[in-house]
């Protein structure tokens, strides 16, 4: 990634900071704009090829030809398809306060998707960023969190 495409993603962090200072509004980076920025930043890091916006079913391509779904967030967790991917690898970006952004999980998509919560109302499966990071790891076996569990 360049460093000129860096600053213009800290940039964007630091003018909504601006205008909530200013106005006292809450300004935030979320949604597709940060969605857009996950892709450009994760093809700028991976050297991947980016598709048109809103493919179907996939935002990149790698080196490899193999298709890439990316998804950032920052927050402690992402939203998956519950409908599943037609992507075989996931890169999870996560963005800090101030836009800098680090790639928290890059490996197999369908062991992602097997790992998410259940399907929520809006069609989407939550994953948390540690779950994600317990997969690449290795330990498929502690895929909950503490907090996660029922009460007893």
């Amino acid at each position: 990634m360049d460093d000129t495409t860096s600053d213009l993603i800290r940039q964007v962090f630091e003018n909504c900071r601006e205008l909530t200072r200013r106005t006292g509004r809450p300004f935030s980076p979320d949604g597709h704009l940060v969605g857009s920025l996950g892709e450009v930043f994760a093809a700028g890091t991976l050297e991947l090829l980016l598709m048109k916006p809103s493919n179907l079913g996939y935002d990149a391509i790698d080196t490899q030809g193999r298709k890439v779904e990316i998804k950032a967030t920052t927050q402690t967790s992402v939203s998956l398809s519950a409908g599943g991917t037609l992507a075989e690898r996931l890169v999870v970006v996560s963005f800090d306060d101030t836009g800098v952004g680090t790639i928290v999980y890059d490996g197999d998509a369908n062991t992602a998707w097997d790992a998410a919560g259940p399907r929520q109302n809006n069609s989407q499966r939550r994953i948390s960023l540690s779950t994600l990071q317990r997969i690449i790891r290795g330990t498929q076996d502690a895929l909950f969190d503490i907090e996660d569990l029922p009460d007893t």
